[in-house]
């Protein structure tokens, strides 16, 4: 009896297994590839011209907020050197709610002392100042009798009295008969209220 010459099944069906191994091994190994080219070509941060240029505005941007914050901290050192100068302006040159009217009453007739100029009588008033609630100004109208000489003494007495002190207007006539002027002067000062003082305020409102 002859042998067959064609190939036994299963030996044919094992050949057509490996040729299938074969060919998913080769096509997963041509995946990987492709990722790995995909990887080189295309990193997930981006190329190295893409990560220098982001690096370059990282930089850019890191020096404009360092910029920003020393403009910051200049301005806030101008505010509270403004604010202390500021502070310290009304507290040289504004009186005290509670001494205010003694102050002022003081200072004018010291004035009029060393300037040999003759005290009349005199007004005074007081408003707040516009926009604000702790400042007011005191409006004093006096009227003294001198000589020229003893009126230029006594405007230059108060151009050097403590507190601030305005000539808001000043009227002078010569007496029949004699070299003493009559003298007429609105002269205009200022005031803070004190600490205690604005909390009076506050309370006297809220209780109405």
């Amino acid at each position: 009896m002859a042998r067959s010459s064609k190939s036994h099944p299963t030996v044919r069906t094992q050949g057509r297994d490996v040729k299938r191994i074969i060919r998913i091994v080769l096509g997963v190994l041509l995946g990987l590839n492709v990722i790995a080219a995909g990887l080189v070509l295309f990193p997930p941060g981006g190329s190295a011209d893409d990560l220098e240029r982001q690096m370059a505005s990282l930089q850019s941007q890191a020096a404009q907020k360092r910029a920003l914050l020393e403009r910051t901290k200049l301005n806030v050192a101008a505010v509270e050197t403004a604010r202390g100068e500021g502070d310290k302006f009304l507290n040289d040159y504004f009186l005290g709610r509670r001494v205010a009217d003694s102050a002022l009453l003081g200072e004018l007739t010291a004035a009029a002392m060393k300037a040999q100029i003759k005290e009349r009588d005199r007004a005074q008033t007081t408003e707040l100042i516009e926009g604000s609630d702790s400042l007011s100004m005191m409006t004093i109208t006096a009227n003294y009798e001198g000589t020229y000489r003893n009126l230029l003494n006594f405007i230059g007495e108060l151009e050097r009295s403590g507190p601030l002190l305005i000539i808001e207007s000043l009227t002078a006539a010569p007496q029949q008969g004699s070299n003493t002027l009559a003298v007429s002067m609105k002269i205009d000062a200022f005031i803070r209220e004190d600490a205690g003082d604005a909390n009076t305020v506050a309370l006297g409102v809220e209780a109405k």
